[in-house]
């Protein structure tokens, strides 16, 4: 049995359970068998009768309806399906249906691209998901006034009735497809970054909960392949986590991980997922066999579509994250089309494939969280998503011709993470936020810009006291510490928290401690819209006053970012249909 048919029985469409209660005008779910096996078109989550026993740790059922809710009449039937009649007005005071919002795209990405709402069982749904505790490795969750990365974590664990012929069927599970999606403080545009499986990089020391309750630190490791930063020597999603951030200096919010398994129930429970091809294609690897052109994949073609490494480009693993890419953006459309929004029984089907395909951190372990994760990104424009990958060069210290490994390209690598630390869209939208005050800002950034022309004090001579306002725990007393022993400023003191929170770092001056300030903005990076200065000049020893913002990264992560994307980063625009060669 597979993910998407445990739990059904006796092929009961959901959808035919909801029936017109004449009385109060609301569609109502009817649980006795004969309503229900009228038309045993799609399997519905398995429900204990009042005559049958649940089984241990079964979600509990809801109370039945009134029994004067009448059986369905012909050409009745809940909002959407063909032949009902949709109520008219919004929903009354006493409705006992739940609205989840789900959210298109395949793996995890079913929470991002679009809203999908489905009537099901509350504590059903919970049910379904896997919660990991991963401790502090995110930020403990999102929040709705800044933006939001969550960690894609594909694995390539064997879990899975058919799965197990795949590869190494004993494997515990590598970091197989890993994406960071980082949405915008302003909900207009994401980014998706693809981070390599075989990027050699360095795995920081996790502490990982064990299932007695107590924590276990794995040991770092240095130099080794990305991959290994889930699963091998019993490192949990929280250990990639660590890894994203020390490679990305993004601090992640959460993770979504998914196996081989959510690509078929998901592929399958969306209709199929439609691909074009621009040649024909035969793996004896992967068992994907297609002719050139279009195609609708789901079930094992879908997985065998994503695992193929030998179809296309140069037959590696780069050029599988492009097929990937291409497949999450054809899923996120298919996910959007009117086929997808107005039909109850893909609604059923992706809710319960959705869930029963997630491992989640206890940030978002709740329908409830993940309903409101999906509120935050339903209205994102899939013009305004954009797949990119971490730029990578071949591993310098591996002999020509036995490259099998690489390592980050920093020339370009850090421009884009740059834009992405500090919330630059890879696409030309504009921001909600800076619609409304694109004039102000422009008068201000060159005032500021002009400031900045002139001398620079002697790092020694830098007087300066850091109060933390809204950035990272403990980011006053680090950047005073990276100030002293790796920049010479000397005179810096932690004054720990200020008095009120800031959206973004600002530096308090007086006039002349214009060389100071200049010289400060150069070694922390800062905008010329974060100087301030006031009216009157200071006395020689007072410091001027450098608040940490909720823009604030990290002592050493500047905050000028380009405003731009570099030209030769690979890139897949999700609202554009491309064939894979």
């Amino acid at each position: 049995m597979d993910a998407q048919s445990r739990g059904r029985a006796e092929e009961i469409d959901p959808a035919d359970q909801w029936v017109l209660n004449p009385r109060t005008g609301n569609y109502e779910l009817r649980l006795d068998r004969s309503a229900a096996q009228q038309q045993p078109s799609v399997a519905a989550p398995r429900r204990p009768s009042s005559t049958r026993t649940a089984a241990p740790g079964a979600p509990k059922a809801p109370k039945a309806p009134s029994p004067a809710v009448p059986a369905p009449r012909r050409g009745e039937g809940p909002p959407g399906r063909r032949g009902g009649r949709p109520r008219k007005g919004g929903g009354g005071g006493g409705r006992r249906k739940r609205i989840l919002v789900v959210t298109g795209g395949t793996l995890a990405f079913l929470l991002v691209a679009g809203s999908v709402g489905a009537y099901l069982y509350y504590d059903h749904l919970n049910g379904n998901l896997n919660v990991t505790d991963v401790g502090d490795a995110g930020t403990g969750g999102f929040k709705k006034d800044q933006p939001i990365n969550i960690l894609v974590i594909g694995t390539d664990k064997r879990s899975g009735e058919g799965n197990e012929g795949y590869g190494d069927a004993d494997s515990v599970g590598h970091a197989d497809t890993t994406i960071l999606f980082h949405v915008s403080k302003d909900r207009s545009n994401a980014t998706a970054l693809s981070i390599p499986r075989d990027l050699i990089t360095n795995i920081p020391a996790c502490p990982t909960k064990q299932p007695d309750g107590s924590t276990k630190t794995i040991p770092g490791q240095k130099t080794t392949r990305f991959n290994v930063s889930l699963g091998q020597e019993g490192r949990d999603p929280g250990c990639t986590m660590r890894t994203v951030k020390e490679l990305t200096g993004v601090t992640v919010d959460n993770f979504m991980m998914v196996d081989f398994n959510a690509v078929k129930v998901l592929s399958t429970a969306v209709g199929g997922v439609p691909v074009c091809l621009a040649k024909p294609v035969d793996d004896k690897d992967s068992k994907l066999k297609l002719d050139a052109g279009e195609h609708r994949l789901q079930g094992e073609q879908a997985l065998a579509f994503v695992r193929t490494r030998h179809s296309f480009g140069n037959h590696g693993d780069l050029d599988r994250i492009k097929t990937q890419q291409q497949f999450l953006g054809s899923m996120m459309r298919e996910m959007k089309s009117k086929e997808t929004l107005t039909s109850p029984k893909k609604f059923f089907s992706l809710a319960e494939a959705a869930t029963k395909s997630l491992t989640v951190d206890s940030g978002i372990g709740s329908i409830d969280k993940l309903t409101n994760l999906a509120g935050e990104l339903k209205d994102i424009d899939l013009k305004n998503i954009t797949f990119t990958t971490l730029p990578v060069l071949d591993n310098p210290a591996e002999p020509e011709g036995k490259k099998a490994t690489v390592v980050v390209d920093q020339r370009v690598a850090d421009p884009l993470l740059k834009m992405i630390q500090a919330d630059v869209s890879l696409t030309e939208v504009e921001k909600k936020e800076q619609a409304a005050k694109d004039a102000a800002d422009a008068e201000a950034k060159s005032k500021a810009d002009a400031l900045l022309q002139g001398n620079r004090a002697p790092a020694g001579d830098v007087r300066v006291d850091v109060y933390n306002g809204g950035g990272p725990g403990g980011a006053a007393s680090t950047t005073v510490t990276w100030l002293q022993n790796s920049k010479g400023v000397n005179k810096s003191s932690n004054r720990g928290n200020a008095p009120a929170k800031l959206d973004a770092t600002q530096l308090e001056y007086a006039p002349n401690q214009a060389d100071q300030a200049r010289a400060l903005a150069d070694l922390m990076g800062l905008p010329a819209t974060a100087l301030k200065m006031g009216s009157a000049d200071a006395a020689s020893k007072t410091p001027m006053k450098l608040t940490l913002g909720a823009d604030f990264k990290g002592a050493g992560v500047s905050m000028t970012a380009p405003q731009k994307a570099p030209e030769d980063i690979q890139r897949v625009e999700a609202d554009k249909a491309i064939c894979a060669k």
